[in-house]
């Protein structure tokens, strides 16, 4: 593999904005490790796949060694996995926390750890986390304070790792995102979605992946939190 074939993780690969992803990197020319739970082998010489509860360290190890050992080099890392429950606040069991808890931080942070320490031997990558615009306009419809309280550290650790590694060739930025039409949203509920946005509709999986583009080759952004939410954060 030549140096210019570049390499991506994408968790939360096996379907929806994931799937989405995972193509949209190939269709640029890079190499992807693509993980989740009940992900299937690929057929395409490109995509290497790795089956696993990204909450699992041992499955954060296992997915960067696989890229290290078939392609050679991490350049970009998409936390894209992520488990959302909205319930009232005192409805919350033991089992939702540690659950939401376990997918959406503890899935960000060994792998994040793993990757960066690959993209510093290079001097040069790329993190970014998938987020929810939830976390900046809490909203009486949709209680999430379990996502607020992990998308909301995910930003806040974006932030950081902009601020850490920004003199080490390393960018980190997150995508905050409205509701997008993916599968995990059945169409009998869009007519309750679509109004929560200013823009009167929910968004498309390509709105996801054309930020999550724009974030790859734009050098000189890091530290931004990308909100594409058809104008959730902006006010209502």
């Amino acid at each position: 593999m030549g140096i210019e074939q570049k390499v991506a993780i994408i968790t939360g690969a096996s379907q929806g904005i994931g799937a989405a992803l995972v193509q949209a990197y190939r269709d640029r020319n890079y190499r992807v490790v693509a993980t989740a739970r009940s992900i299937k082998p690929s057929n395409d010489d490109g995509v290497l796949t790795v089956a696993g509860d990204i909450a699992d360290w041992a499955t954060a190890e296992r997915v960067v060694a696989a890229a290290k050992d078939r392609f050679g080099r991490v350049d970009t890392l998409v936390n894209n996995a992520g488990i959302f429950v909205a319930k009232p606040f005192t409805a919350y069991t033991a089992e939702d926390y540690a659950n939401v808890l376990g997918v959406n931080v503890a899935g960000f942070f060994r792998i994040t750890q793993l990757a960066i320490a690959e993209m510093e031997k290079q001097g040069s990558g790329h993190v970014v986390q998938i987020s929810t615009s939830l976390v900046d306009h809490a909203n009486s419809n949709v209680p999430s304070v379990l996502a607020s309280l992990t998308k909301g550290g995910l930003n806040a650790a974006t932030k950081s790792l902009a601020i850490e590694y920004a003199k080490r060739g390393i960018r980190a930025n997150a995508v905050a995102l409205g509701v997008i039409k993916s599968p995990m949203h059945p169409v009998e509920t869009h007519s309750f979605l679509n109004p929560l946005h200013p823009v009167g509709h929910m968004g498309e999986m390509s709105d996801v992946v054309d930020a999550v583009l724009y974030l790859e080759q734009a050098g000189f952004v890091t530290g931004e939190i990308l909100h594409v939410d058809g104008g959730q954060s902006a006010g209502h």
